[in-house]
């Protein structure tokens, strides 16, 4: 009995030593634009999980894609800084020479570095973080690893430092907008009757343009209750297209909504309907984009960081058009003077009317697109399948982009005259950034 248990011991000892020398498979690495493009759906989950508005969420995308593109343009030689040509940043840091870099783990630790500090649900995105890092640490040497986040680290405090000081903070906590019962002034609307959102926004200081007024439309029509008028015209053309609207015109309207927080109605219920922001919307674009060209990890960076400069800088310049002529919606304008019940097929959101906002950011990422990838890629665009159960297919981004200025009045929350206006200032922002941002040094 004495002899089976010493050999009982040793078998056991035996097992445990063999188990010790078996190796647990590594990782599979992941190719860098999938890291890069996974990256940006977790922080599209958190934006939509926190309910940042739709200028807020536009300024999480700018200063994150950014941060990546910072760290992954050393991959190439050729690529040029975006930071030392956009206003406000320092000097970025520089890889050590000769010293072995993984950019793209380098760009994920910049990206999550800026996103700790401009979103709330940090716990959620370090825990996709720490099954992305383990990843890079099973497959690199140790000191490689370390070089790389350090890099990363360094170029994402880089971007910290210059969105603290881009007027955010002090548009905080401020009095709420509830504008005024003037002549054409914009007031709270049904059904929910919220304040204006982000009212000084078009304080924040832009990436790429000089100013929030820059590119700024003619003055909307003057408000007036004649029949004759061109501002009694526009509501009776929002009012007439509501009553007799096509199949085809109200799904555009709806899968264009991107309303980020709706409060549904239904009797005595309500409830809060959660989804992406207009800028998302075109985030996610992007993704399909660079899927479809099969674009590499620093193209896919690149395109990125290219459509979310071309959204922050448009959101500001919407914004402060918006709240510098301070607009009313038809909805109000309509139950005033045309039927006293009626509303509109989308829940009117939240702020002024001219211009439309939705219209103009999409008509900056289309352009900045068209740029990047060219002028014909058609695509089908998937954004919407989880939300809303739909899909649309566009033959260039361009006419995504006039589909959706266009959504805005079908809608019957937005004027013609407005989404017109708000696409070609978007356009000329596109364009201004495209030309002012030299990609490469040949």
């Amino acid at each position: 009995m004495k002899n089976y248990k010493y050999k009982l011991l040793a078998a056991m000892l035996s097992l445990s030593v063999f188990a010790g020398c078996v190796h647990k498979p590594k990782v599979v690495l992941l190719n860098d634009a999938d890291v890069i493009r996974q990256n940006e759906d977790e922080l599209s989950k958190v934006v939509i999980y926190d309910v940042f508005t739709p200028p807020v969420a536009s300024r999480i995308y700018a200063y994150t894609s950014l941060a990546a593109y910072e760290a992954m343009r050393y991959s190439d030689p050729k690529c040029n800084s975006m930071v030392t040509q956009l206003n406000g940043f320092g000097k970025p840091p520089v890889p050590q020479k000769g010293k072995k870099y993984n950019y793209t783990l380098a760009a994920t630790k910049a990206f999550f570095t800026v996103a700790h500090k401009v979103t709330f649900s940090i716990d959620t995105l370090k825990k996709y973080e720490k099954k992305v890092f383990a990843m890079y640490k099973d497959n690199l040497d140790d000191s490689t690893y370390a070089r790389s986040i350090d890099f990363g680290e360094k170029i994402g405090n880089l971007v910290v430092k210059r969105s603290a000081a881009d007027n955010y903070k002090e548009t905080r906590g401020k009095p709420k907008y509830l504008g005024d019962d003037g002549a054409g002034r914009w007031r709270p609307t049904p059904p929910d009757y919220m304040d204006g959102v982000e009212f000084l926004w078009g304080t924040i200081k832009p990436l790429a343009i000089t100013s929030p007024a820059m590119f700024a439309p003619p003055a909307p029509y003057p408000y007036s209750t004649d029949k004759n008028s061109e501002f009694y015209k526009q509501n009776m053309e929002v009012y007439q297209l509501n009553k007799h609207e096509t199949k085809e015109q109200i799904d555009i309207a709806h899968y264009w909504d991107d309303n980020p927080f709706v409060i549904v109605h239904r009797g005595h219920l309500m409830f809060a309907d959660k989804k992406l922001s207009p800028g998302g919307h075109w985030i996610s674009i992007t993704r399909n984009a660079t899927i479809h060209t099969n674009a590499g990890g620093l193209k896919t960076a690149q395109a990125f960081a290219l459509t979310s400069i071309a959204l922050f800088d448009s959101f500001i310049t919407s914004w402060y058009v918006k709240y510098e002529y301070s607009t009313l919606r038809p909805v109000t304008y309509i139950n005033d003077n045309i039927e006293h019940d009626w509303l509109p097929l989308l829940q009117t959101p939240p702020f002024p009317e001219y211009t439309a906002g939705h219209s103009q950011i999409s008509a900056a990422s289309a352009v900045v697109l068209t740029h990047e990838f060219g002028d014909n890629i058609a695509f089908l665009d998937t954004t919407e399948l989880h939300y809303i159960g739909m899909t649309r297919h566009f033959d260039s981004f361009k006419k995504a982009a006039a589909e959706t200025s266009i959504s805005r009045f079908y809608g019957g929350i937005h004027y013609h005259h407005s989404v017109d206006m708000a696409a070609q200032q978007g356009s000329q922002v596109g364009e201004f950034i495209w030309q002012k941002l030299k990609l490469t040094n040949q």
